[in-house]
């Protein structure tokens, strides 16, 4: 079973959000956290949020017996990183001119499946 969550209009450029995603793709969910924990970029807690989040959709489904799984061998089977709205500002420069600021944002997804699953669809 899959458990997807989103962390929409995140204030930082997907440029800059890739690399982490990159990081914890494939791997176990406590691997990912702890990888997330450790690492000094500004999007390790922006990930780190739906990570969690996608671990709580999980644990809730398994309260309510809709999947019967174990939360430790969960791990990250899709996340990536897609373009958000870009909020556009400008600057004031000399001689009456004006620049351009372009704020960027993302959309983080994460998903999350049992180790044995995504196994048994591949072969």
């Amino acid at each position: 079973m899959k458990f997807r969550s989103f962390y929409r209009f995140a204030r930082i450029s997907p440029h800059k959000a890739r690399p982490v995603v990159d990081m914890i793709r494939g791997n176990g969910v406590n691997e990912a956290l702890v990888k997330l924990k450790f690492t000094h970029k500004r999007a390790s807690p922006m990930v780190e949020k739906a990570v969690r989040a996608a671990l709580a959709a999980a644990k809730h489904a398994s309260l309510e017996k809709k999947a019967d799984l174990n939360l430790n061998e969960l791990r990250v089977s899709e996340a990536f990183v897609g373009d958000g709205p870009t909020i556009k500002r400008w600057m004031t420069r000399a001689r009456g001119m004006a620049n351009k600021i372009l704020k960027r944002t993302c959309h983080i997804t994460i998903v999350l499946e049992s180790a044995g699953e995504g196994e048994s669809q591949r072969s």
